[in-house]
């Protein structure tokens, strides 16, 4: 189990580090900078060499949201959620406590939002809170649908990870301009207590909408299309 919960804490920390970690330190750069389609591609490749890498030692979830879909979708023991979740969260805080430290080392620096999610004024684009919990509850609950098709019995062997990187590059270029993309509880926490912007107070949203959403596509997964496999 230590192993497990191990290889979750390093998952959840590389996918904060590399996604987060472009956000801050290289998607502002005038004319050099990733930009949206950098950092979606960032977040991909965070769980495409996390998955491989990891995966098979923990399952790669790396976000508690996969966890409980996974648990619906009768792919995980029950038992091991709530550690699963602590492994994630303790892994995502290091990360940004590190990318915050390295951040501040460039003079005038200030965190501002830092990569954090939210609505309303700390929405990319401005978007309220019924548009950010949509978003983020209709998002989880595809992005569990496609993790529970991509490794399906049935499924083309060894391409799981990639299916489940690209996806959720797709779900950060569709997303970002609502919430900077969460679907994923332990990224939104890493991140929001570092942030200027009052972060923490929405921290409730990017938590209740991709669980909800998560529960919704796994509930989906095995009433409407597991027997398909």
């Amino acid at each position: 189990m230590m192993k497990k919960l191990a290889a979750e804490l390093v998952g959840t920390f590389w996918l904060v580090f590399g996604g987060c970690g472009s956000a801050v330190l290289a998607a502002g750069f005038p004319e050099l900078g990733i930009g949206f389609l950098g950092v979606a591609l960032a977040f991909g490749l965070t769980v495409v060499t996390g998955a491989y890498a990891l995966g098979p030692i923990s399952g790669g979830h790396f976000n508690p949201a996969v966890s409980l879909g996974l648990a619906i979708g009768g792919r995980f023991e029950w038992g091991e959620l709530i550690p699963y979740w602590i492994a994630q969260v303790v892994g995502g805080l290091i990360a940004a406590t590190i990318l915050y430290v390295i951040a501040s080392g460039q003079p005038e620096w200030t965190p501002g939002g830092f990569a954090s999610n939210g609505y309303g004024a700390n929405s990319p684009g401005g978007y309220g809170l019924v548009a950010g919990f949509l978003a983020e509850a209709v998002l989880t609950a595809i992005f569990v649908i496609m993790i529970l098709g991509a490794t399906a019995p049935k499924a083309a062997a060894g391409f799981g990870g990639l299916a489940i990187g690209l996806t959720l590059t797709l779900i950060h270029l569709v997303s970002i301009p609502v919430t900077n993309t969460s679907v994923n509880p332990a990224r939104s926490t890493a991140v929001a207590f570092f942030a200027e912007t009052g972060a923490v107070s929405q921290l409730w949203l990017f938590w209740v909408a991709p669980l909800v959403g998560a529960a919704i596509g796994a509930i989906i997964w095995k009433a409407l299309l597991e027997d398909d496999y």
